[in-house]
């Protein structure tokens, strides 16, 4: 099963395409207005934009690559889905902003791409789907100018480790086996009417940064919060707009975190 990963993600993520586009949660409409959205986390982490060259791994349909070009940067997005990134190109053409967009799993962006950037970035969601970081250390240093900038932000391994509705411990925090699942509508809508089979892994926070940190990587800042800036998961409360906890749990645990790595000269 694990041997066939790529194809059943992305089969999944084609399906989650349309209906998240269609969604509240992505506010497609406020976005084609011009609306920004990247959020204020990784926004602060990532400084000017201006003229800068950005990779943005597992981009899903571009809304972010799409706003890192709005600020200034000279933007490529990739992602796995190729109906995601047909759709990115697309908006990319409507809004007549100059994003490149690439459709690849991550391992195999060398072979489609040969240039250096002055910061990669990933963020939400993103690193779960991939089972050796290992190897995806080494892309992102492949890709990094000397001096350059990496930026992963992305949602807490201490989240993963629970059930759906946070009442129990439900997952290995470490990497395990794969986690085969098959799960109804989706994070950005709920009630969508699909059942989508996903596999992914759990990382560990050791497991993120020494992957860094082997692949010449420097670790120049860590931080954890403790919310999350996307109402996606169960029996959340709003305590400040746009800043979801647990309700039962409040800020007892990190829901994000975000590291910044330079590659070394």
């Amino acid at each position: 099963m694990e041997e066939n990963y790529l194809d059943i993600n992305r089969e999944t993520w084609n399906e989650k395409t349309d209906i998240h586009i269609d969604s509240e949660f992505y506010d497609q409409k406020s976005f084609l207005e011009g609306k920004n959205s990247l959020n204020s986390i990784e926004l602060d982490l990532l400084g000017s934009l201006k003229d800068k060259k950005v990779l943005h791994l597992q981009c899903h349909f571009g809304q972010d690559t799409l706003s890192l070009s709005r600020l200034g940067a000279k933007a490529t997005g990739v992602d796995l889905s190729d109906k995601a990134i047909a759709r990115a190109r697309e908006m990319a053409e409507k809004l007549s902003i100059e994003t490149q967009f690439i459709n690849c799993d991550i391992y195999s962006l060398p072979d489609h791409l040969d240039e250096e950037f002055d910061i990669v970035f990933t963020s939400y969601g993103t690193i779960g789907w991939l089972p050796d970081l290992d190897r995806w250390a080494k892309v992102i240093h492949k890709f990094l100018k000397p001096g350059g900038k990496f930026l992963l932000v992305d949602f807490h391994p201490v989240v993963w480790m629970f059930d759906d509705d946070f009442d129990k411990i439900g997952y290995n925090y470490f990497k395990d086996e794969p986690i085969i699942e098959t799960v109804n509508g989706t994070y950005a809508d709920k009630n969508a009417p699909v059942a989508l089979k996903t596999i992914n892994w759990n990382h560990s926070i050791s497991e993120i940064l020494n992957s860094l940190i082997q692949n010449k990587l420097e670790i120049g800042s860590f931080d954890e919060y403790d919310y999350s800036p996307y109402n996606c998961f169960n029996k959340t409360e709003e305590f400040e707009p746009k800043k979801y906890r647990i309700q039962h749990i409040g800020n007892k645990i990190p829901m994000v975190y975000a590291v910044v790595a330079t590659k070394k000269q």
